[in-house]
């Protein structure tokens, strides 16, 4: 039997999600204590035993994320009519609602708690360090390297996008989001773990749940938001990234120097139970409903958000050209994709073998500069001479420095044009890290250029993330729009990736100097292909045709 809590949304088994949820948070709260005793110690845990309130703590958590799970999945997962003939969109003209206020706020708050996640690894990678004895910037004669862990949770984040991707077609994106939620919580006890070991083990985990929210966040929203909206709604939702680095770095300026980099690790339980607290505000994709024969619940979701039906042509009919959309919106190409299968494969054959090119160009860029820039910027400006809550201030200011650009670009977005806001925020980007890589160890010592050009790596880079999010989420149809939205978020961690193997098997961290160079020229590149292959979302004027090869808004 389901219950059907506000909004006409179900869940399958509520008894075993709520009993599994509160296991998880008994469970992270039963590793408190030995963080506590170790504060005499300046909280440093290496060497300790685990107690048997942590032991039973793990044992919870285990069993709590079984139950959520089971809890989460939905009944009855055979589909009542082929996949390929529900499709769902936002009417273009639908006005802005008091729901969809609601749900912006809601997913606003998710893509922020997600996005402090990887965004962590820069500020605890000093104290860790430290603490460990690993190699990095500030221990040049240190054993293991601390890349260790920026690889296991960028690892954790590449299979976290692609799985989630994945997952949210398969069990919903409301229940993919929430089980994504709980993980949050539970990984919480990455600050608590006495061992190098268990924190690479939990901040794989970690990892793996934080790289699924994105993607996800942006698919539900593309079936949601009013087509005209959409845009630069969800441009403004991505640009959380900044807010959230902004967040990050001031939580970690206040705390760090009082209860250690451990701190930052358990902040994710709170953050995580108040993203559980807001369920009843996440909305069940009405396509995946409808799909699985929960008609009554899929139409009351689509009345509140103004969504639409559109069923696929099948027989003589569909063997005919593809169907050409009302103004505003791309053309369906639902049967080209149906008739090449499942997985990944689709975005890589026509129509949208070019766009997948595009994205996974611009992807790779990101990556690089977040992960190879980004975050070693508070390692490198500690070995300039900063001391860590100095350095993490200058963050901070630099973020908030740059955040009036996440508006800029949602108005660029929304009111201009898609591929030309890529292409001039990429190119934007590039050019504060090429001055970086030719000046960057003197700015240590010039405040003022060294907030405003640190604005453009922080807050320029997490900008075009957003908008590659929401642009990877309109330019694939609702079908593989999950699996789209993954590729995109998956290949940014993919680059990461790249950065810290080649740091793991022994060169140290590099220089502001050299890690703003390697991020400068893929950004460029990315230019080059965008321009090239990108094409453009923004509204036609009525009655034009859009090219037969653009991918469908559907």
């Amino acid at each position: 039997m389901r219950t059907r809590p506000m909004g006409g949304i179900t869940f399958a088994h509520p008894p075993a999600f709520w009993t599994g949820f509160i296991a998880c948070v008994a469970g992270v709260a039963l590793h408190l204590p030995m963080y506590i005793d170790s504060a005499d110690m300046h909280y440093t845990m290496r060497g300790m035993s685990m107690d048997a309130p942590m032991l039973t703590g793990m044992a919870l958590i285990v069993v709590g994320l079984a139950l959520t799970a089971y809890g989460l999945i939905p009944r009855g997962l055979a589909a009542s009519r082929r996949d390929g003939e529900v499709r769902v969109r936002a009417a273009h003209d639908a006005p802005f609602r008091r729901a969809h206020i609601g749900l912006v706020i809601v997913m606003t708050t998710a893509v922020t708690i997600d996005a402090m996640k990887p965004i962590t690894l820069s500020f605890v990678a000093p104290g860790m360090g430290k603490e460990y004895g690993l190699k990095s910037a500030l221990n040049p004669g240190g054993h293991w390297p601390v890349a260790l862990l920026p690889l296991f949770g960028l690892t954790g984040t590449v299979a976290g996008s692609f799985l989630w991707g994945w997952l949210g077609d398969r069990i919903g994106r409301r229940s993919s989001i929430l089980l994504a939620g709980v993980m949050f919580v539970t990984t919480a006890v990455c600050g608590a773990m006495p061992s190098f070991s268990w924190n690479l083990a939990m901040c794989l985990l970690m990892g793996l749940a934080a790289g699924g929210m994105l993607p996800i966040t942006f698919s539900l929203l593309a079936e949601m938001i009013p087509g005209r909206h959409r845009g630069w709604v969800m441009v403004l939702i991505g640009g959380n990234l900044a807010l959230a680095y902004a967040i990050t770095s001031s939580l970690s300026s206040a705390l760090v120097p009082h209860y250690s980099w451990r701190i930052l690790w358990l902040l994710g339980m709170p953050t995580g139970v108040l993203l559980i607290a807001l369920n009843h505000w996440i909305p069940e994709s009405p396509r995946f409903l409808l799909a699985h024969g929960r008609e009554d619940e899929a139409r009351t979701i689509m009345s509140r958000y103004g969504a639409i039906e559109d069923v696929a042509e099948t027989g003589a009919e569909a063997s005919g050209p593809a169907l050409e959309a009302p103004a505003g919106e791309a053309p369906a190409e639902e049967r080209q994709e149906a008739a090449h299968g499942g997985g990944f494969t689709p975005l890589f054959r026509p129509p949208f073998a070019g766009l997948s090119i595009a994205v996974v160009v611009l992807g790779l860029g990101i990556g690089l500069v977040t992960y190879g820039f980004q975050l070693w910027i508070p390692s490198n400006l500690q070995r300039l001479g900063l001391a860590q809550k100095s350095a993490d201030a200058a963050l901070r200011d630099s973020s908030l420095l740059g955040l009036p650009l996440v508006f800029v670009a949602a108005a660029m977005y929304g009111l201009w044009s898609a591929k030309k806001t890529i292409i001039v925020l990429t190119a934007l980007t590039a050019a504060a890290l090429v001055a970086f890589s030719f000046s960057g160890e003197s700015l240590a010592h010039d405040r003022t250029w060294l907030y405003v050009l640190l604005a453009g790596p922080i807050v320029g880079t997490a900008t075009i993330a957003a908008v590659l999010a929401a642009y990877s989420s309109e330019i694939y149809p609702t079908r593989i729009r999950s699996r789209g939205s993954g590729l995109s978020a998956g290949v940014g961690k993919l680059g990461g990736v790249v950065v810290t193997i080649v740091l793991v098997v022994g060169a140290t961290v590099p220089s502001i100097n050299t890690t703003a160079l390697l991020g400068a020229v893929p950004l460029l590149l990315a230019v080059l292909v965008v321009a090239a292959f990108g094409v453009e979302t923004r509204r036609r004027a009525a009655g034009a045709a859009a090219p037969a090869a653009q991918p469908a808004d559907a």
